[in-house]
């Protein structure tokens, strides 16, 4: 079976050291074999590969790569890439290792799945355009980003596009978005909490420990177990001590629960301006950068939205 590239695809695209291409598959077989072909590749070549994909596929691929496997590293993304913004600090360690030794590296990483639910995939989107800022002149890394498509819908499938400056097999995406709209501040509307939430409002002066305390009781209400309600309240301390500095000095907590999650958002006046932010680790010496970086290894999911009158985190904690 041949890979499912579109054929049109064949516009002129940005082009840097960095290439980010979409790969449309459809099934597993159809995605082995392509990706064994481009692994195969890069192991004749003798250029150092990672695969970020789900436990299943990479037990496909070991199969199919047979004694070639030994020489590609593998992930699985239900433990890398469950926060999606979890995802790029991977890659950028595989970068940083393997760089210095001056060869041409190469990826495949798979974060959009029929699995995930919708909040989920829209912040895996929002990580595919980030891909294109954050490795930007990166020396020659090729990474091969797969889309089913038996499994996902086809608006997927057209922001996938988007978000990819090239086609594996398929030269220049028409439809790519360019490195200035993936970098821009990210604006799309948050649903609304199915029922009106707990409420608080904080500002510069107040002692923090009311919105510490406001979590807790909801994250015990909700029945969050112990360890995780901790990290939940650290989390939501992180994100309201960033609004009194750089909010505006003031910000608004609201708390609410569904059947599988408890949910903790915080509004201010601020802009969330770098694109980056909360997925770059901050160097040792930094005093800096460092609250949306522990808040995104807390949490199960971060939704992070910049509007004109301000900016949005939403924060994501399962309940089991």
């Amino acid at each position: 079976m041949t890979s499912a590239a579109a054929p049109h695809e064949h516009a002129p695209a940005q082009v840097g050291a960095f290439r980010h291409e979409l790969l449309l598959y459809a099934g597993e077989d159809d995605f082995v074999a392509a990706t064994s072909s481009f692994l195969r590749e890069g192991v004749e070549a003798g250029e150092p590969a990672l695969v970020v994909v789900s436990a299943r596929k990479i037990q496909l691929l070991r199969e199919a790569l047979d004694g070639d496997s030994a020489s590609v590293l593998f992930a699985d993304m239900a433990e890398v890439g469950a926060n999606p913004a979890r995802i790029i600090p991977a890659w950028r360690d595989f970068v940083t290792e393997y760089e210095p030794a001056g060869r041409a590296l190469r990826g495949i990483g798979e974060p959009v799945s029929a699995e995930r639910g919708p909040a989920e995939l829209t912040e895996c989107q929002r990580h595919e355009s980030l891909l294109n800022v954050a490795f930007d002149g990166a020396p020659r890394f090729r990474l091969v980003c797969p889309y089913d498509v038996d499994a996902l819908d086809a608006d997927v499938i057209a922001e996938a596009r988007r978000s990819h400056p090239f086609v594996l097999h398929g030269g220049a995406s028409l439809d790519y978005r360019g490195g200035d709209a993936c970098a821009a501040p990210f604006d799309a509307e948050l649903p609304e909490p199915p029922a009106p939430p707990a409420e608080i409002a904080f500002a510069a002066g107040d002692d923090l420990s009311i919105v510490r305390a406001f979590v807790a009781r909801r994250a015990e209400d909700a029945g969050l177990a112990a360890e995780r309600a901790m990290d939940l309240v650290l989390a939501v301390d992180e994100v309201a001590a960033n609004s009194v500095r750089y909010g505006g000095g003031l910000g608004t907590l609201r708390v609410w629960r569904d059947a599988d999650a408890l949910f903790c958002e915080v509004r201010d006046r601020g802009r969330i301006a770098a694109p980056l932010v909360g997925r770059q680790r901050p160097s040792l010496e930094s005093e800096g950068g460092w609250g949306l970086w522990i808040v995104n290894q807390l949490c199960d999911l971060v939704q992070l939205r910049t509007f004109a009158d301000g900016s949005v985190v939403r924060l994501h904690m399962r309940l089991s």
